[in-house]
């Protein structure tokens, strides 16, 4: 078996490369290694991996339809992780075309490719921010999901229903996961949790959206490439699956969590939550527990304490 990891090189895809690479799986990653954030970083990831002989690490981009025909060619992929998309809600509000460009019309190509080679079962990130602001509390997959606040909720919610559409005309099998705010080691930094961590480093300020009352179901990356594993091992035609740890946790908390970790105050600013952002994400996850055996174990105080002991020693070798 082979595995494609698209977004080899980011948070999340780094970290499940390195999940199978440790299981002995063949490895491809595809990452286009842009500047959205820091390229080094991504690099950093990809040489952290225990590669060995079973690593191949491509840089291209999934809107090009020619690399990834010649992988899928080359490589023999039995199974698709496609984590790659430009992400971040509030950077899509201005940037709508990039966002369909890569996030539809790339995932496209990879839904084409995997239709073409007979891989056996894909696994597609999209986010628990398709929800919107639902009246369904906690958010369950049967929910319309129709009512997105800003571009990027709605290419990945296209995204969704283009993988429908290859699964109903071609039979792919595809699993799509709706992943609530990751976090962990080597996050993003452009995501609250390494805002945080640095502004408790340098005296960065920051908004303080809704006075901090604002609610997010903080998932560990462990927890989350777990599900993704579980995901990958099992093809069941077409499913969408929320991925959380199913536990909102308001901003407030959270920023008190990192300070008596990091020992600092942080320098915040109290702000009006922007119209892109709901007051709460809240993952019903019975259906991952039920179908995939998902069961995420970190909850978040341990889960910031590990990354805490992460970026403090990386900041140390910066």
């Amino acid at each position: 078996m082979a595995y494609l990891i698209t977004g080899g090189a980011g948070f999340i895809g780094s970290h499940l490369a390195q999940q199978l690479l440790n299981r002995g799986e063949t490895v491809v990653i595809l990452d286009n290694f842009n500047d959205f954030y820091s390229p080094a970083l991504k690099r950093y990831n990809v040489q952290r991996l225990n590669d060995g002989t079973q690593l191949t690490a491509i840089e291209g981009d999934i809107r090009d339809k020619a690399c990834i025909q010649r992988i899928f060619a080359e490589h023999e992929i039995t199974h698709v992780a496609h984590m790659a998309a430009m992400a971040n809600v509030r950077n899509s509000i201005k940037n709508t075309p990039l966002y369909t460009e890569v996030n539809v019309n790339g995932s496209v190509n990879l839904l084409e490719a995997a239709s073409e080679n007979g891989v056996q079962q894909m696994v597609m990130a999209s986010t628990g921010s398709v929800y919107g602001k639902t009246a369904v509390i906690p958010f369950v997959e049967t929910d319309n999901a129709d009512r997105p606040l800003a571009s990027y909720p709605a290419t990945k919610r296209a995204m969704e229903l283009m993988a429908h559409t290859y699964h109903n005309l071609t039979g792919l099998n595809v699993s799509v996961l709706r992943f609530f705010n990751v976090y962990g080691p080597a996050g993003r930094p452009d995501m609250m949790p390494m805002r945080l961590l640095n502004a408790a480093f340098d005296g960065t300020e920051i908004p303080l959206y809704d006075n901090g009352n604002m609610q997010r179901d903080w998932t560990y990356i462990d927890d989350t490439v777990n599900g993704i594993l579980a995901a990958l091992a099992q093809p069941v035609g077409y499913e969408i699956f929320n991925m959380g740890y199913g536990q909102p946790v308001s901003l407030s908390d959270f920023i008190d969590i990192i300070e008596e970790l990091t020992g600092k105050r942080i320098n915040l600013r109290p702000t009006p939550a922007p119209a892109s952002e709901p007051p709460i994400t809240f993952c019903d996850n019975s259906k991952a527990r039920n179908i995939l055996r998902f069961n995420p174990q970190v909850g978040v105080a341990d889960g910031l304490k590990a990354t805490w002991e992460w970026f403090r020693d990386y900041k140390k070798q910066a």
